[in-house]
Formats: structure tokens, sequence, C-alpha cells
């Protein structure tokens, strides 16, 4: 998969989280992919199991936005950086996450492995764990 290809999957996968329809998950990923939340994590395993798991727990329309880009190609490792934001009820930024994700792809541009590596924005942490004050 080249560089346009993998944006296209990326941008497909934001579609994909706002919509939450089910085959739009599911064309993003091989049936045997695996897929982590965090690197520590024993993979989901199958494409099923990712929808599943996508559709678990939905985040409520226009509480979010995100955007993600190539960041390196290495043989058969891709790595793509970006933002995911997330808003309160009267539409104003509550959180915000730096996003990396370590993907590797079949012939036909579905997701085999696909790892997330995320860290808050520094702005919305304390020491006490709680959101800052707004």
């Amino acid at each position: 998969m080249d560089r346009p290809s993998f944006r296209g999957w990326l941008d497909a996968y934001v579609r994909a989280w706002k919509t939450y329809d089910p085959q739009a998950i599911a064309d993003l990923f091989s049936e045997d992919a695996q897929y982590r939340y965090h690197p520590q994590d024993e993979p989901l395993r199958g494409r099923q199991a990712i929808v599943d798991s996508w559709l678990e727990e939905p985040d409520p329309p226009n509480s979010y936005e995100a955007s993600y880009r190539p960041l390196a190609i290495d043989g058969e490792v891709h790595v793509a950086e970006g933002t995911s934001r997330y808003f309160d009820e009267r539409g104003e930024l509550r959180d915000e996450y730096c996003n990396i994700y370590v993907c590797r792809f079949d012939t036909a541009g579905r997701c085999t492995d696909f790892t997330e590596y995320w860290i808050q924005n520094r702005e919305f942490r304390r020491r006490d764990g709680q959101p800052p004050a707004s």
C-alpha cells in the first residue's frame, strides 16, 4: 500500500467511526485481522470481533472529531499520526489525544494488524487524574 492509499484508508477509518456503519468498519479489516486499542492488550482477533467491539459503546454523534495522516511506511509497516478530540454538550473541547497507529495490510488494502498508541494532551492531564477545571 502506497502513501495515498494509506491516507485513503485512514480517511475511511474516520468515516467508519463517525457512522458506526458495520459494513464500513468491516471493509477496513481482513477476515483474520488483529486489533489492539493499547499496545499491551491481547488483540481482538477477526473482523467480526473488531466490528462488534466498535459497536459496543459508540461515542455520541458530533461529540468528537479525528484526523490522521501517514507518518512513515517501512516495507509492510505503515505508521500514522493524528489527533482525536472530544467535545462536551456545549461543543467545547473537553479532551484531546495524540495518536500513533501501526498497521499492516493485505494486498486488497485491508488492515491485517492494527495497534494504537495514544497519549492524552498534557493540557488535559492533572496529577489527581481529573480533567482540568474549565
